[in-house]
């Protein structure tokens, strides 16, 4: 079985943690691979990622390392294993001290996978050029580039004029993403197996405008409005940014290639409520 490993050194206790998981990867016959910025922390060398197709993916970090994992993959239905060593970590289904005990039952296969959408985004110019960007896994994001100030963009869904809006930026996500910065934005919560996408507008400046759920093969397009447009930037899940001219746009649909998670716990609404603390405060000690 070939394992990859990407991580985040930055995270305090991840290089003390890769022995452990070299050892357990030989007693289960696991060939790992490893990104190059995790080298100099295994006891021995690993070949790269990309020197032969993978079996699984492990990400050691958050959410964000995971999306980073996963984007590696090139849309590949490889599944992706999550080991948290943060905080939320929404997406992951292993915390640190259960790295290697995970690893374990990913090479016994005592796992579930769960596909998650993606989402496609492509800016076009005046001139009809299209820009594909990456595949997001969580969203992607349309705002201002050095100093906060307001935006103004029209959104359209399969053609039809949905209006203007006045905020501080705007977020496309996916049910998965919808936890993210969408969430933070005051967007619904979709589950993931809901065939949908949000458009939330960050810090509105009209009351009038509030999230909207699409259908899930919607296609929307997000056209910047003068003289509110100069100096944007499109994210695509918060790590990847591109310029956006005034006179281009945005084009997003859900993508063709889905993103395979590993979890261990089947009941979405439990992790919700562990990782996000969901819910009255009945759970916890008095």
């Amino acid at each position: 079985m070939n394992v990859g490993v990407v991580g985040n050194p930055r995270y305090a206790g991840l290089a003390a943690m890769l022995p452990g998981m070299a050892a357990r990867a030989d007693q289960l016959g696991i060939t790992l691979f490893s990104e190059p910025t995790l080298e100099p922390y295994w006891p021995r060398h690993l070949p790269p990622i990309g020197a032969a197709p993978l079996d699984a993916l492990v990400t050691l970090g958050g959410d964000g390392t995971l999306l980073r994992g996963a984007r590696m993959l090139q849309g590949a239905p490889v599944p992706v294993l999550g080991v948290n060593l943060g905080r939320v970590g929404f997406l992951t289904a292993a915390m640190r001290d259960e790295a290697e005990e995970a690893l374990t039952r990913l090479a016994e296969g005592r796992y579930i996978t769960e596909k998650r959408r993606t989402l496609e985004a492509a800016i076009v110019s005046a001139r009809n050029e299209r820009s594909a960007l990456p595949p997001a896994l969580n969203d992607v994001v349309v705002h201002k580039g050095g100093v906060a100030r307001l935006i103004r963009l029209n959104i359209q869904v399969n053609g039809s004029d949905v209006g203007n809006y006045s905020a501080d930026g705007l977020v496309v996500a996916t049910p998965t993403g919808s936890t993210a910065y969408s969430l933070s934005a005051g967007g619904p919560i979709i589950v993931p197996d809901v065939d949908a996408l949000v458009i939330t507008p960050v810090c509105a400046h009209t009351l009038a405008v509030r999230p909207v759920v699409v259908p899930g093969d919607a296609e929307i397009t997000v056209l910047p409005i003068r003289p509110w447009a100069e100096e944007l930037l499109v994210s695509v899940d918060g790590q990847q940014a591109t310029v956006l001219s005034a006179d281009a746009r945005v084009e997003l649909r859900s993508g063709a290639a889905a993103v395979v998670l590993v979890q261990f716990e089947i009941d979405y609404f439990a992790r919700m409520r562990a990782s996000l603390h969901w819910g009255d405060l009945s759970e916890r000690d008095p």
